[in-house]
């Protein structure tokens, strides 16, 4: 998988977190569930950003720690 790749999935993924927080606004009963899976889907797509910083850097020689 090409690294730009990750980082198009992770940008899907704050959309699909985006629909959610709207989903919970029209459906109040179900909104505190609907909210919390929003979070996490939009902590994961930060996570594949993590991740693709981190191997863009290596591929450039430098040290993630650095930055």
């Amino acid at each position: 998988m090409h690294p730009s790749a990750i980082l198009h999935e992770a940008h899907q993924l704050y959309n699909i977190s985006d629909r959610l927080d709207s989903l919970a606004g029209q459906h109040p009963v179900h909104a505190e569930a609907i909210i919390a899976i929003s979070g996490s889907v939009r902590n994961t797509a930060t996570l594949l950003e993590v991740l693709y910083a981190t191997k863009m850097a290596r591929l450039f020689g430098l040290d993630p720690a650095d930055a």
